[in-house]
């Protein structure tokens, strides 16, 4: 029965396997479908002109007559100071509203590239997200440009920011089509219907899980071990060979993969007591305290994004000119602050919504652990981790530069960080940040689990020719 049902599951999944094998290849210099990266909008914003700042935060919000905002940031829309309270613009020269028309969409697309007009060349305007925008439903509509830059870029600009949202270029396309999208099955007509597309994921990934298995444990069954031998010859000794090799990586990569998609969504919630970031926040956002829209300062020099923030108790702006460079000041003294939050304030501020909490340990790390890390080391350090004695078990790292919470993880979420990112990625510190020995490793593994699929598939493709001979 378990060779019956290895068999069959194999000449089905053989196929995808291999797929999924290859193209997790692909992932690892793909990282996901083509997208426009954090850093790279930043470097293509332009500059604060402060001088063209006519009103205060406060004064934009009571023109455009608008309500408290949770969030308000200053940057440039279409070369002008803009405010962005809640996603809402209003520019910061004349309190005017931002008004998202196809002109203005066409100029935000040629001042992001910074080339001449009858190079940036509308291409339609999405009421629908496409292959390339899923995700960005929230955006529509969407004006696509493309560019006549030699690389095959294009464009998407959101008809709500007049900014541009989505960037892909003929080389992240092509990639995209034999890493993320197959992997992922991020194909449009698929993932726009997010039900449908996980029980594809569930049962796909399950049934695949089954069938290796079950292949491992024939490997173990039929291996006779006071006289070793093969109980098979040709395309099946090979199969038996490799799968014996990478029949275990097979499943557990398989089995992630399902996991990938919280079949039960068995690590969801939990996390009792747990504090959301407006614990840390400590008031609403006061935009009064904000004098000035952008505070004259060296230290200000080439701004490119202030928040106006909130944290514990106080306001601040926080001024960026790069990802990697970013200044706190305090409102309404503009006072540079060096290390403004102390690591008992920080605890202090956690548990205050929740006294019966308790502080089993408070750390603060100066390299990540097995439960707080990123993929090129951007995650910010040093960080707080504290730990509670909820039922969960809770951790939280929290960032102290900013008062932010910027992780967490429960009992449930631990176990899923091993079986899931530990058993698909294979990121376990020892290795995964000494590049390209992380590379090296799982490319070696992925084209053994090829190599078991393609001789899978050569023993399917045999069983079912001479069965249709049969049969014919």
């Amino acid at each position: 029965m378990l060779i019956l049902i290895h068999r069959y599951l194999g000449i089905v999944l053989s196929l995808l396997f291999l797929t999924w094998f290859i193209s997790g290849i692909a992932m690892i210099y793909a990282r996901g479908m083509p997208s426009l990266t954090a850093e790279y909008r930043l470097e293509r914003l332009p500059a604060i002109n402060a001088s063209a700042i006519r009103l205060t935060p406060d004064d934009a919000l009571s023109k455009a007559e608008l309500g408290p905002p949770g969030s308000a940031e200053l940057l440039t829309i279409l070369d002008r100071p803009a405010y962005r309270f809640d996603g809402i613009t209003v520019f910061a020269d004349n309190g005017e509203l931002l008004e998202v028309t196809p002109e203005r969409a066409a100029e935000a697309a040629q001042l992001f590239t910074q080339l001449s007009e009858d190079q940036v060349r509308p291409a339609g305007v999405l009421m629908e997200v496409d292959q390339w925008t899923i995700g960005q439903r929230s955006n529509l509509p969407l004006y696509k440009f493309t560019v006549d830059d030699g690389e095959g870029t294009e464009l998407y600009v959101s008809g709500y920011l007049a900014e541009v949202v989505v960037m892909t270029t003929r080389s992240s396309r092509r990639l995209a089509w034999v890493a993320a999208i197959p992997h992922w099955f991020y194909f449009e007509w698929l993932r726009t219907k997010p039900q449908l597309w996980r029980q594809v994921i569930l049962w796909t990934s399950g049934l695949g899980t089954v069938a290796a298995l079950i292949g491992v444990v024939l490997a173990i069954l039929q291996f006779r071990r006071n006289r070793p031998h093969i109980p098979y010859k040709g395309w099946l000794r090979w199969h038996y060979i490799t799968g014996a090799v990478f029949g275990i990586f097979t499943v557990t990569w398989v089995f992630s993969g399902f996991l990938s998609v919280e079949p039960w969504y068995w690590a969801s919630d939990g996390a009792i007591g747990v504090p959301q970031a407006a614990a840390l926040q400590g008031g609403e956002l006061a935009l009064q305290d904000f004098r000035e829209g952008l505070p004259s300062l060296p230290e200000t020099a080439g701004a490119k994004e202030v928040e106006y923030l909130t944290i514990q108790g106080h306001s601040y702006y926080r001024v960026r000119t790069t990802m990697e460079h970013a200044v706190l000041l305090t409102a309404p003294l503009m006072l540079l602050q060096e290390d403004p939050f102390s690591l008992e304030s920080l605890i202090e501020r956690v548990l205050e919504p929740n006294p019966e909490l308790k502080v089993v340990e408070a750390t603060l790390l100066e390299d990540y652990d097995s439960y707080y890390y990123a993929f090129e080391r951007r995650a910010p350090l040093p960080v707080l981790r504290i730990k509670f004695d909820d039922p969960e078990s809770t951790w939280l790292y929290v960032d102290p530069q900013m008062s932010q919470i910027v992780g967490r993880a429960h009992r449930r979420e631990r176990v899923q960080r091993w079986i899931y990112r530990g058993f698909h990625s294979l990121d376990f510190s020892f290795w995964y940040y000494n590049r390209p020995l992380w590379d090296i490793g799982v490319i070696v593994l992925s084209l053994g689990g090829a190599l078991l699929s393609i001789i899978g598939i050569v023993i399917a493709w045999k069983r079912v020719w001479r069965a249709a001979m049969r049969a014919g």
